[in-house]
This record gives structure tokens, sequence and C-alpha cells, in this order.
């Protein structure tokens, strides 16, 4: 690998690094490009060959995963979420979330809603090796 590869594959390391420390900021390319020391256009083509995806959806997909997280571990309603995660209307997150994980985050936090623990005194009890007959 050329020096030069090198070096842009560190730039654009460190522009997706300040991406996934900073999600639910407002982020945009020219802030993107200068953390790469690059120009905007070279930025977003660099950006899309090294991972595949343009900075924007890697952002997008960055929130939405947050998002997925968040929607299963608390209570705090989508809306709460949304604008936690970085998006700034429902609509857009709400698109957003059905494109890249295909369903609503309504339906998704219902589908995966943690099921009713059992105390670990009754999981215990009924999986110990009975000592009676």
């Amino acid at each position: 690998m050329s020096r030069a590869v090198e070096e842009s594959n560190r730039a654009m390391l460190r522009a997706r690094d300040a991406m996934d420390r900073a999600y639910a900021q407002p982020l945009d390319v020219p802030a993107l490009a200068r953390i790469a020391h690059v120009s905007e256009a070279h930025f977003i083509r660099t950006f899309r060959a090294t991972f595949g995806e343009t900075p924007h959806r890697y952002l997008q997909r960055r929130r939405v995963e947050r998002a997925m997280y968040l929607l299963v571990q608390t209570d705090r309603d989508v809306t709460d979420v949304c604008y936690a995660v970085g998006f700034g209307s429902l609509g857009t997150f709400s698109r957003t979330f059905k494109q890249i994980v295909g369903e609503s985050p309504t339906e998704y936090r219902r589908r995966r809603a943690p099921s009713v623990a059992v105390p670990s005194c009754f999981t215990k009890a009924w999986t110990r090796p009975s000592s009676f007959g």
C-alpha cells in the first residue's frame, strides 16, 4: 500500500471516528472534510470508495443503530429517541429508520420488547436436580 493511500485511509478513519463519537451532533460535510484535511468533494468520493457508502448514509446508519438500542433498552418515547440520536425531524427519522431496519421505530420496539423476566431464584429452583425420589 502506498504512503498516499495509507494517509488517505487515516484521514477517512479520523472523519469516521468523529462521526462515531459525535453522531448526535449536527455534522456536515464541510466539517468532516476539515477533519480529514481534504476538500468536500474529495472527502465524499474518498469516503464512499473507502467505506462503501456516503458520509451522510454512514451517519444516518449510526444514528439508527443507536436508536435501535434506545428503543429496546429504555422507555423513552420515539420522539425523544429521534432527537437524542441527532435527527432533526420525526418524519425523517421514521422514514430513515424504516429504510434501514425494514419496520417503523414503533414496530421495532414492539417486536423486540424484552419479555417479562423470570426472577433467577425461580429458574434456579426449576433447573436444579431434584433430591426427591
